[in-house]
């Protein structure tokens, strides 16, 4: 594999990073239709720019199968069904096999009935929501994705842990394929950027998280150990109680502190997701819906810039400029992860080798 020096980074073809993990994954004990969904998954994390839910996971994710707290050969069970609304039994696969067909049952009950809800229980982390929301944009479905998680982050004016960070996603097909992807942790930070942080040997920007104590640190093994703060105080907390209802009390998933954590590799997580997808031709004609988004979206970039800013960016829009960037120079790991991923490769025999250059 060809990797370039770029800054305190080792830059890795995207395509050779992807066979590298499907071969890990393989290595232990998923086969390899499986494999290649999930390196697939984390690849396109790291290409997007969300590291901290990229290849950086897939030591936690390995060590949950090779323990055997996650199912290996497991598929997704259909508990409910209706036109427009399913219930789904992750059967404790890795989460981003269940959210995938979730996703996907979603999607071709949107298109038949106008509007689809698909809830899951009983699954584990389910990776980078933007990457369901932006399969729905692809097939012109307007989506929202919501994933509870185990407990990070305390509720507004608290300082023990509760809530995790509790995501939400939402996609919008767009104009000529430049589709609005939407991401983001109703904490301040995702749990895994502290994490990586941690793993990088780096300090964190105050105000992501205070210690066990309730003070603030920029020590991400301090932070590790305290919570997460939700991102704009009461107002985070409150989206972070609703995705709670939708992904952990309407599916039957377990919630709050009652999930398991990835660390603990003698129980299993029951994490709960929930899809909601719907055409975006429900009310207009698809072109019509798709070229008033153009509008939109250009007489946003339209506006006159506040002080200090080059650029207003459309939701998604870095993250895109990321994945084209990475594609062609490759995508960045620090030492810290290289070296994890070469770890793996050794435990697992895999034929792809990492190298330097």
């Amino acid at each position: 594999m060809k990797v370039t020096k770029m800054d305190t980074n080792i830059r890795v073809n995207h395509e050779d990073l992807k066979q590298y993990v499907t071969e890990i994954f393989i290595g232990a004990g998923l086969n390899s239709r499986k494999s290649q969904m999930v390196a697939e998954h984390l690849t396109k994390a790291n290409l997007r720019g969300i590291d901290s839910h990229g290849v950086t996971r897939v030591r936690n994710y390995t060590d949950r199968l090779r323990s055997g707290v996650v199912n290996h050969d497991q598929d997704v069970k259909i508990v409910k069904d209706s036109p427009a609304a399913a219930l789904i039994d992750g059967c404790n696969q890795l989460g981003i096999l269940t959210a995938t067909d979730a996703m996907n049952i979603a999607i071709k009950k949107a298109k038949d009935n106008g509007i689809a809800i698909v809830g899951v229980k009983n699954s584990n982390h389910c990776g980078m929501l933007a990457d369901y929301t932006q399969r729905a944009a692809e097939e012109d479905c307007v989506s929202l994705v919501t994933t509870n998680a185990p407990p990070n982050m305390a509720p507004w004016g608290g300082r023990e842990r509760y809530f995790g960070t509790n995501p939400i996603s939402y996609g919008i097909p767009g104009y000529q394929g430049k589709n609005i992807i939407f991401d983001m942790a109703t904490s301040v930070v995702a749990r895994g950027k502290i994490k990586l942080a941690l793993k990088n040997n780096e300090e964190i920007p105050l105000g992501w998280a205070i210690t066990k104590e309730g003070k603030p640190t920029t020590n991400p093994e301090e932070a590790m150990g305290g919570v997460v703060l939700p991102v704009g105080g009461p107002k985070g907390y409150g989206l972070a109680f609703y995705v709670e209802v939708l992904s952990g009390l309407l599916t039957g998933a377990s919630f709050g502190p009652y999930l398991g954590r990835p660390e603990d590799l003698s129980t299993t997580q029951d994490i709960g997701h929930f899809f909601f997808v719907m055409r975006a031709d429900v009310f207009e004609d698809i072109e019509v819906f798709k070229e008033r988004m153009s509008q939109l979206s250009e007489d946003i970039k339209k506006v006159p810039l506040a002080q200090g800013f080059e650029k207003i960016y459309l939701p998604g829009e870095i993250e895109a400029n990321h994945l084209i960037e990475r594609k062609e120079n490759g995508i960045p790991l620090s030492k810290g992860v290289l070296e994890e991923l070469q770890s793996l490769g050794q435990v697992y025999n895999t034929k792809c080798k990492l190298s330097r250059v």
